[in-house]
């Protein structure tokens, strides 16, 4: 009876298995593969004759350690220390519109301003990053505000900088660091905030040593929600940036696209899934230590 009810659980958990193999195991079998053969004379792939040899000799691994060297590794060290500033930076402005909306909204107007965090998902990513282009070209609406005004003599040069892809990388990824933490402080009991008071903490005690640790689980998940599209991310960096700002993204895109580089594209992008995975269970063991469920 007992072997009956386990062969029936193994095939109610079988579409699972087989969408995960499919959707999320092949692909990535596949670009791991691929990462440790060479490209073709003309693009595609260049033969394996002695695939003993090949192996011996370490040749396998040469897309790797072309990944190493210093202009790969520096446009890596820009992609984390721009993803780990947009993780900040959506931090620093997401948790306070969060906490206002959970905490000090009335509820006849928290569906109202909750649905405005919601919809800039109504519209196409590439389309508002589109609209970002006309905002901060030199002839963009911010400049003529500023140049009718009188408060500038001459146009900002805002858009291809960094500058730029910062603003509309906060600006894309802003809405999932927001969630999160409303999810999280809406749930907040605040009797607790209450006894604290109540102890004689004032109101920078009780948000520092009540507020913050208990919210902590959304804050989390706000800065994985945020930091992996942000460190993969090339559409914000292609159009705002333009060749003066590449990123991991981009030069995954380019390798695989134009350059026709696919073993070395794939060698890149499965580095960088590799990260990806290594935060997400760093992030599902926190969530594990923390006793909550994991929302990704």
């Amino acid at each position: 009876m007992r072997d009956r009810r386990d062969r029936s659980g193994w095939l109610l958990l079988a579409p699972t298995w087989l969408l995960l193999g499919v959707f999320f195991l092949a692909p990535l079998t596949l670009t791991l593969v691929l990462s440790f053969r060479q490209r073709g004379v003309y693009g595609g792939l260049k033969p394996v004759e002695n695939l003993g040899g090949y192996v011996a000799s370490g040749a396998f691994l040469s897309n790797y350690s072309r990944s190493l060297q210093e202009i790969y590794l520096g446009i890596g060290w820009r992609s984390l220390w721009m993803a780990l500033l947009t993780t900040a930076l959506t931090l620093v402005i997401g948790y306070p519109v969060a906490y206002v909306l959970a905490l000090r909204t009335p509820r006849r107007w928290k569906d109202l301003l909750l649905g405005l965090v919601v919809v800039p998902f109504w519209t196409s990513f590439l389309i508002r990053t589109y609209a970002w282009m006309f905002l901060l070209r030199t002839e963009g609406l911010l400049n003529h505000l500023l140049l009718g005004a009188g408060l500038r003599d001459r146009p900002l040069e805002i858009l291809y900088t960094e500058l730029a892809v910062m603003i509309g990388l906060v600006y894309g990824e802003l809405p999932f660091m927001i969630l999160p933490l409303y999810a999280s402080l809406e749930k907040l009991d605040r009797t607790l905030l209450e006894a604290a008071a109540d102890l004689g903490a004032g109101r920078g005690s009780v948000f520092r040593r009540v507020t913050i640790p208990l919210t902590s689980p959304g804050i989390a998940a706000g800065i994985v929600l945020v930091f992996i599209p942000s460190l993969g991310q090339f559409v914000v960096s292609d159009l705002l940036g333009g060749a003066r700002s590449m990123l991991l993204g981009n030069l995954i895109q380019n390798q695989l696209s134009v350059a026709r580089n696919h073993p070395f594209g794939a060698a890149l992008a499965f580095e960088l899934m590799a990260a990806v995975l290594l935060l997400l269970l760093a992030y599902a063991l926190y969530m594990k230590r923390k006793g909550e469920e994991v929302l990704l």
